[in-house]
Order: C-alpha cells, then structure tokens, then sequence
C-alpha cells in the first residue's frame, strides 16, 4: 500500500493543468505563498513513504527512528503554516470560507495523525507497551497522507479560484474606467480618470504577471505574454490618442485612431480572462494550431505507429492528412513576394510527397497480407522516404520563409515611410501623405504575409502564438500610423497630434525589432540549438532569481556580443552622467525624488563598470540584486513623482504622467526578465536587461529634468501668491 502513496499525490490529482497560483494577494494586501508550502508538504511525505516502506522483520536502528521522528514533526508544522495560510484565504473571502475551512481541518487533523503515529521515542524504552506507532500501524499513516495530500489539493483549488475571481474584478474595473474615458469631454475630467486608470492597470498588470509565471502549459503563457504586450503598450497609445481627440474633437482621423486603441485593447482583456478560465467562445477555432510544420510532425507520428501495428491508421486517414499539409503550402507558392525559385522547389518537393505516400500505400498494403521479411524492409524504406521528402520540404519552407523575412527587415530597417509621413505632416502635405500612406500600406502588407509563412515554419507553439501576435500588430498598428498620420496633416500645428504619430510610429519600430529577434529564434529551433520548451521574447517562467547562476557564470558571450554589451554599457554610463548632472542642480538633497533618482544612478554605474569588467558586481547573483535595486529604485521614484504631480496643475501634472506610465512598465519588465531562466542564453538575458535600464535611464534624465522646472515654477507662483497676500493684508490694516 505504501507504493502507492506517490502517485495519488498533487501530481496526479493536486494541480489543474496549465494553473497553480504560487502567490495570493488578498484585498488586505496580505501575500500568501501556498506553493511554497506545498513544496514543503510532499518532500516530507515522499520520505514517509521511503521510511515506512520496509521488511517487517528488519531491525530499527535508532537512526532510523529519529528520521522518522523528525519527518513526522516536520510535516506537522508544514501543516500547520499551510492552515495559517488556508484561513487568510478563507477571511478575505466569504463564499468560499466554509469550503476552505474544512479542507484547512482536514488537514490539520492529517498532520496531527502523521505526527502521532511518526512518535516512535516511547520505542527506546519499550515495543511491548501498546504504544500505536508506524510500525505498528501503517495503514493508519498512509491514510493519513493520503487525506492530507487530499485536502492540501482542496485548498490550493479553492485559492486558484480566489485568484480567477482577482483577476476578473481587476478586468472590469479597467473595463468601467475605459467606458468613462471613452465618453470624456473635458480635459480636466480626462486627467483625473486616467490616473485612475493607470493606477488600475497597474494592479490588472501585477495580477496577470504573476499568472502567466505561474502557467504550466506553453501555448497559454505565450498567448498570455501576447496579450500583455498589447496592453501595456496601447496604454501608451491611449494617452495620446485620447488627447488628441480631445484637442481636435471634429477631427474624424483622430476619432478613427482613438477608437482603434479601445477595441483593441478590450479584445486583449478579454483574451486574457480565456486563458485565466480557460474557455475559448463557442464555435472558435484555434488559429494557431494551423502550421504546416505542425502538420508534419503530427504526419511523422502518424507514420511511425506502422511499425507497432499496420492496422492502427486507415491509409484514407492519412492521405487526408497530407493533402491539408500540402495545401497549407499555398500560402508560400500563392505568395506575391515568394521568388520562382522557392515556388517551383516547393512544388516539385509537394509532389515527391505525394508519390512518396502512394508507395507508401501500396507497400502497406502488400505487408498486409504479406508478412514475409523482404515486405517489411521495403515498408521500412518506405516510410524512409517519405520522412526525408518532407524534411525536404519543411528545410525549403523555412529558407523561404526566413530568407524573406531577412530580406524585408534588411529593405525597411532605416523607417523611410515612418519618417516621410512625420514630415509631410508638420507640412501639412496631402499629396505627399497620400503617397507615403500607399508605402506604408505595401510594407504592412508585405510584413503581415511574412509573418503568416513564418507561422507555418515555427517549430514550437510559442513562436507560432508570437507570429499571429506580430502579424496582428503590424495589421492594425499600420491602419493606426495613417490615421494618426492624416491627423497631424489635417492639423500641422498641434504639438499632440505629432506626439501621438511618435507613439504609433514608435510600436512600429518596436515590433520591427522583435520581428528580428523572433526570426532569430525560429532559426535556433530550426538548426536544434533550442529545445521543445523554449520561450520568445518576454515569456517569463516562474523560478527563483538565483536557479541559474550556474549557467550564467559557465556560458561565455563572444567577442561580438562583448562588444555590444560594451557598447549598450557605454550609452548606459553618458546616461549616469547625464542624471548627476540633473540632480546637482537640486537645492534638497534629500528631496525623494532626488535620493531615488540618485540611487538609480548610482546602480546604473555599477552595471556600467560590470559590462567593462570592473566594479564591484563580480558575480551573476550580484548583477541580478542590483537589477532588482534598480526597478524598485524606479518604482519608488514613480509613487515619489506621482505624489508630486498632485500640486501642479492639470497640463504641468499631465506631462509628468505620460513620464511615468513610460517608467513603470519598463520597472516591472526588468522585474520579470530578472526571475526569467537563462537556457544557457546569457547574452541575451545581459542585454535585455541594460537595454531596459538604458530606457528607464533616459526617463529618469527626462524626469529629474522637469520636476526641477515644475518645481521651481510652483515656488515661484507660490511666493508671488504670498507676496500679493501680504501687500493685501498691509493694505487692509492701513
């Protein structure tokens, strides 16, 4: 019986899949880490299992006895600090305090039971005393495991859904405050809520970060990822098309614009809310399972359980199969920018394919009714065949594919139409903006087409889920650049309608470069340098900040990415100087915006002298805890500026707050790419983070830079204020 105790453990039955919270935060504020307990829980159970698993007749040492001793102690006050944790849960929230309640019991009184029966001191002195121990009794403790393995399962679902219904509530509290920004007429009325909702989508984006972390299946913390970024970014976009809306209210391009960003940012919400309750809306189908090399791995699967059995698969079956993976090709041999070369290779490939499954066909069906030795060398060479003319084909695909998409990114990397539609805008030129608008629309559509052939030839879920994200963003942030284009044309003056087209323009190049960066990635699957489990971009997986230290320290870059890091850290210590600089001209020293722009400052130079060797970080560890500084160092500066922004007025307050909603999400990126696994791609991991550091830098000089003025300006119409109440009151008395 004991050997069966493991497998009725968490892992079978303790987890929903692709879910497990591993952090609460409760209305209180209160943060409870009931994955860390669990993980606690079931070492200590397993070593019940290992001790009580034993001949009865072999003698206890008494080694043995105070292992077990001290197991059983320990599980009980695992136990109890899970209860602690269970009945918080269970206070913050009512409809679900009874459940909680007597899970929370049941294992309580499991604990108990394991710390009694796991008692064996009174064995030292006597075995014959009736004392009931786990030697004596061991269906007692393994029933006891097993009901608290049971209840510990109970409590950790009853949480998750506390966590759904978190994530939900903060979801429709963003969604109320969209609906009133939407329908604002005043300027003033739009600053008021709009730092509301940003304080909302702040809490909404701590929520599902710690969700997507906490994610076990791939596809989903992907699409998660995917969702994020949409909102994080259109937050951005938001602003300033809401502004400009509000500054030309009969402009119908700037309406055209603002409406864009809303609807998109609601379908991001609600993606999000499918993959927290993991329902997808009825009649729906899943773009991104459509991919040929998908198909023909499914294909090769299919293929090999000929070998076990030459019944299993119906030969109608799986020529279906390769006529739906072969028409997916038409997406290259259809394309207007695939080059006759890859076109006429890709036929040719297709239809080997399709001998090579007839042959196939009619060798499976001679093997089966023919089982001599010489059939089944020829189903094996078979099988062989048409295994290499689709690794053929899939090789073809993909140098179609990248070749393509290289090519683009190589054509398009100097943002020619980005910065002729700028211009003609402050020019207020309608032809030039009808032609520019024409390139721009001929690149988007060429992106767009790229990144759908380089779905096909993405080798993970993952990727294939950043494709359709990047395919979408490139779809609709193109449709948006134009019109915020025409706005600025329309209105060649307005100093927020050129801002607005900087913040489209800037999502633009944005996505262009992580455009490069995917297509980097889908060649390392390609090429085998990555395994089936590997992330894109900003996926955080959930680990501990130090887990892999070891990594980090053994994986050496080369010379080019030395360089470049160098070079990223150059940038990152003119930034430092730059920041002194701001600071030294501060009166208060210990103002707090000054000593949290100084302390990130002083971080800055300390990852600047780690990307030339020197300093005082010498190891990852060190590196990391500085990054962690530095975020939380931003964070604080954030609150500090914010708090600030209360005594200006509501143009002054709205510049600092279009400041701050760009450094806090860039603070909690660098929190999430800090906890991030290396994979052994260290590099990377380097220069993602002093990227992000370098970009909050550059806000922090903006920051420090303005506050000054704003302050100043405020003790000047504060001393002119009392100035003139003084000359009143001597007027008054004479």
């Amino acid at each position: 019986m004991a050997a069966n105790l493991g497998p009725t453990g968490v892992s079978s039955a303790g987890a929903v899949p692709g879910s497990g919270p591993s952090a609460f935060v409760l209305d209180s504020g209160l943060e409870i880490k009931t994955r860390s307990v669990e993980q606690t829980l079931l070492p200590l159970v397993s070593q019940i299992t290992t001790l009580i698993n034993h001949k009865d007749n072999t003698k206890k040492s008494d080694k043995t006895l105070q292992a077990i001793q001290r197991v059983g102690q320990a599980v009980n006050l695992a136990v109890g600090r899970f209860v602690k944790v269970g009945e918080a849960i269970a206070n913050e929230n009512q409809d679900l305090k009874e459940e909680i309640n007597i899970a929370c019991i049941e294992a309580k009184q499991a604990g108990e039971t394991i710390a009694a029966l796991t008692d064996v001191s009174s064995l030292n002195h006597s075995e014959t005393d009736g004392q009931i121990t786990i030697f004596t009794d061991k269906t007692g403790v393994i029933k006891a495991a097993r009901l608290l393995l049971s209840s510990v399962t109970k409590v950790l679902l009853l949480a998750d859904r506390v966590v759904i219904k978190q994530i939900i509530t903060s979801r429709n509290k963003v969604l109320a405050t969209m609906e009133r920004l939407e329908k604002v007429n005043s300027f003033q009325e739009f600053v008021q809520i709009f730092s509301q909702f940003g304080n909302e989508m702040v809490e909404f984006a701590h929520l599902t970060g710690d969700r997507q972390n906490d994610l076990k299946d791939e596809k989903k913390k992907a699409k998660m990822a995917a969702a994020r970024a949409v909102l994080e970014k259109c937050t951005m976009m938001l602003l300033t098309a809401s502004k400009t809306c509000l500054r030309h209210p009969n402009c119908e391009s700037a309406h055209k614009n603002k409406d864009g960003v809303f609807d998109r940012m609601k379908v991001a919400l609600e993606k999000v809310i499918e993959i927290v309750t993991d329902c997808r809306p009825h009649g729906e189908t899943d773009i991104s399972s459509v991919s040929i090399f998908t198909g023909i791995k499914e294909f090769k699967r299919n293929i090999e359980t000929l070998r076990e059995n030459l019944n299993f698969q119906s030969k109608e079956n799986l020529s279906m199969m390769l006529d739906v993976l072969l028409e997916h090709t038409e997406d290259f041999t259809d394309s207007a920018y695939t080059s006759h070369e890859h076109r006429e290779r890709i036929l040719e490939l297709s239809t080997q394919a399709r001998m090579s499954l007839q042959q196939l066909i009619s060798v499976w069906s001679q093997a089966q009714s023919k089982k001599t030795k010489s059939i089944a060398e020829e189903l094996e060479l078979a099988m062989l065949k048409i295994s290499h003319s689709l690794n053929e084909l899939k090789k073809e695909l993909h140098n179609t594919a990248t070749q393509l998409a290289t090519d683009l990114l190589k054509y398009h990397t100097d943002h020619v139409a980005l910065k002729a539609l700028k211009l003609t805008g402050v020019e207020g030129n309608l032809e030039g903006l009808a032609e520019y608008t024409c390139k721009l629309s001929e690149q988007k559509d060429q992106l767009v087409e790229t990144c759908r052939l380089l779905r096909h030839v993405s080798g993970t879920e993952p990727l294939v889920i950043t494709c359709l994200h990047a395919e979408e963003t490139f779809q609709v942030t193109g449709q948006q650049i134009i019109s915020a284009a025409e706005t600025l044309t329309l209105h060649p003056s307005s100093k927020i309608a050129k801002e607005n087209l900087d913040v489209f323009c800037e999502a633009w190049e944005s996505q262009i470069s992580d455009m490069s960066t995917l297509l980097r990635e889908i060649s390392d699957v390609f090429e085998g340098r990555r395994g089936e489990k590997y992330g894109y971009l900003s996926l955080p997986k959930s680990m501990k900040n130090n887990a892999n230290l070891k990594s980090l320290k053994t994986d050496k870059p080369d010379s080019e990415e030395q360089a470049k890091v160098a070079k990223l850290g150059l940038k990152l210590g003119l930034l430092t100087s730059d920041a002194n600089c701001e600071i030294e001209k501060w009166e208060d020293q210990e103002n707090e915006i000054v000593r949290c722009g100084r302390n990130m400052s002083s971080v800055a130079y300390s990852l600047y002298l780690f990307t030339r060797g020197e300093g005082p970080l010498k190891t990852s560890q060190d590196l990391i805890h500085q990054l962690e500084v530095f975020a939380e160092e931003g964070l604080k500066l954030a609150s500090s500026v914010q708090v600030f922004s209360k005594q200006l007025k509501d143009d002054d307050k709205l510049m600092l707050l279009v400041e701050i909603n760009k450094l806090t999400p860039l603070c909690h990126q660098l929190q999430t790419t800090t906890k991030t696994p290396l994979q052994n791609q260290v590099f990377l991991k380097v220069d993602k983070c002093i990227t992000k550091t370098r970009s909050a830098m550059a806000i922090l000089v903006q920051l420090l830079s303005l506050c000054y003025k704003l302050l100043k300006k405020l003790q000047v119409e504060n001393s002119r204020w009392v100035s003139l109440t003084n000359k009143d009151s001597v007027n008054g008395k004479t």
